[in-house]
């Protein structure tokens, strides 16, 4: 089966600003990634002491050979940031998928939705909300929640979790020896899943829901 890249793809303004800088496309990667420097001088053919430099921002520019190395790392082309310039990024959009679950399958692509750098930095994809079971926090049928991957939330964070194959978003309430998914409308019944369910069918957080949009 095919698989879409989560890859970022951008825009350039015309508009010249101090968008962001070498140091922190490397801080943001490394966050992301939790890869080293050594990783990452690997990957870019460079000395780590370089990437080192990188990070603390004490080099600022890049060889033409290294940024195209860069940006195929990163997703984007990295040569209108270090040039000053502003940019607009598009994050996936994807949906849910009730069987054989595979978040990131082609066919469970939908898109892609404009983001900002800040969230580029936090985000990874966007995902399409179905039903009303988190109405009360804003969250609508439809929404477009900002996701950023994790398998762990501190408890009362609003997750993605993957209960067998089926996806939902909600609260998630953890307890000793279980987990709460509160939903946000008094129509839907919270779940409630012992630690024999969580390991069996399996309960599995997924990322944890940054921001919603929600057009009308």
């Amino acid at each position: 089966m095919q698989h879409i890249r989560a890859v970022i793809r951008q825009t350039v303004q015309k508009s010249y600003n101090k968008s962001m800088e070498l140091k922190e496309m490397i801080q943001t990667y490394k966050n992301k990634t939790g890869e080293t420097d050594a990783a990452i001088a690997r990957r870019l053919g460079v000395d780590r002491s370089t990437v080192s430099r990188w990070s603390k921002g004490e080099v600022r520019k890049v060889s033409s050979d290294v940024m195209e190395r860069l940006s195929a790392m990163l997703g984007y082309n990295v040569e209108p940031l270090l040039k000053g310039m502003d940019i607009s990024v598009h994050l996936p959009i994807l949906g849910y998928v009730k069987a054989g679950y595979d978040l990131f399958a082609q066919e469970n692509y939908l898109g892609e939705e404009e983001a900002t750098l800040d969230e580029m930095k936090t985000g990874d994809y966007y995902l399409r909300v179905t039903g009303n079971s988190m109405s009360g926090v804003g969250i609508m049928d439809q929404s477009l929640v900002l996701v950023h991957k994790t398998e762990h939330l501190e408890s009362g964070e609003i997750g993605v979790v993957l209960i067998g194959d089926e996806v939902t978003v909600k609260r998630v309430i953890i307890r000793k020896g279980m987990i709460v998914l509160e939903a946000a409308n008094p129509q839907v019944e919270n779940r409630y899943f012992t630690a024999k369910e969580i390991r069996e069918l399996p309960v599995r957080i997924i990322g944890r829901v940054l921001s919603c949009k929600t057009y009308f």
